[in-house]
C-alpha cells in the first residue's frame, strides 16, 4: 500500500457523499467527519482492494466513518490479534460501528466468544454494547455451549433494564436472537 491509497478511497467517498445522510449525521455527537455513504457502495468500494493489514489499520486511523468500516471488511482475520482488537473496540463510539464491527470483524474470529464476555463484563459501556453484538453473531452461527449461554443470561437480565439506551437495546437484541436460536434449535 502506498501513501496515496488512503486519499484515493477519501477522494472516492467524497465523490459518492450522500448530502442529507451525512448532515443528519453530523447531528449527533457521535458522527462529525462522515460521508453519508451507504453500506452496500462501502462494500463495492472494499471490493476494489486487496484486504491488507496495512491498509485496514490505516483507514481505522483515519476516525472517519466510512474509512472505518471499510476497514472493518480489509482487514484480514488472521492477522487481527486480541491485542489490537482491544485497541480497535476502544475505539468505537457509535451503536452503527459496534454492529458493523461485530458483523463484519468478530464473526470472524476464533476468539469472538471469549472477548465478547469480557467486554460484556467491562464497565465500559460501547465495550458492553460491541460485546453483545458479536454475541448475537456467536449465537447465529451455534457455537456456544450451555455454560456460556447460562452466564449470557444473567448479563442479559442485568442489562436489558440499563440506563443507559444503547446497552440496554444492545441486550434486548442479543435476548430476542438468544431466544431465537433456542426456539429453532428444539
Amino acid at each position: 500500500m502506498n501513501n496515496n491509497t488512503v486519499t484515493d478511497i477519501k477522494k472516492e467517498l467524497h465523490a459518492c457523499m450522500n448530502g442529507v445522510a451525512s448532515a443528519a449525521m453530523r447531528q449527533t455527537d457521535d458522527y462529525r467527519v462522515n460521508f453519508g455513504v451507504e453500506l452496500p457502495r462501502l462494500h463495492q468500494i472494499a471490493g476494489e482492494f486487496q484486504p491488507s493489514r496495512e491498509l485496514a489499520q490505516a483507514l481505522w486511523n483515519e476516525g472517519i466513518r466510512e474509512c472505518r468500516i471499510l476497514a472493518t471488511i480489509l482487514m484480514p482475520a488472521d492477522e487481527f490479534d486480541e491485542e489490537m482488537c482491544d485497541i480497535w473496540v476502544d475505539e468505537i463510539k457509535t451503536v452503527e460501528l459496534a454492529q458493523i464491527f461485530a458483523l463484519n470483524m468478530m464473526r470472524r474470529m476464533t476468539y469472538a466468544s471469549r472477548k465478547a464476555f469480557e467486554w460484556i463484563a467491562s464497565e465500559a459501556v460501547m465495550r458492553q454494547v460491541t460485546g453483545y453484538f458479536t454475541m448475537c453473531h456467536v449465537l447465529r452461527m451455534g457455537t456456544m455451549n450451555p455454560r456460556s449461554a447460562e452466564e449470557l443470561c444473567d448479563h442479559l437480565s442485568c442489562d436489558m433494564h440499563s440506563a443507559d439506551r444503547r446497552l440496554s437495546m444492545a441486550a434486548m437484541k442479543t435476548r430476542q436472537i438468544y431466544e431465537d436460536t433456542k426456539t429453532d434449535s428444539q
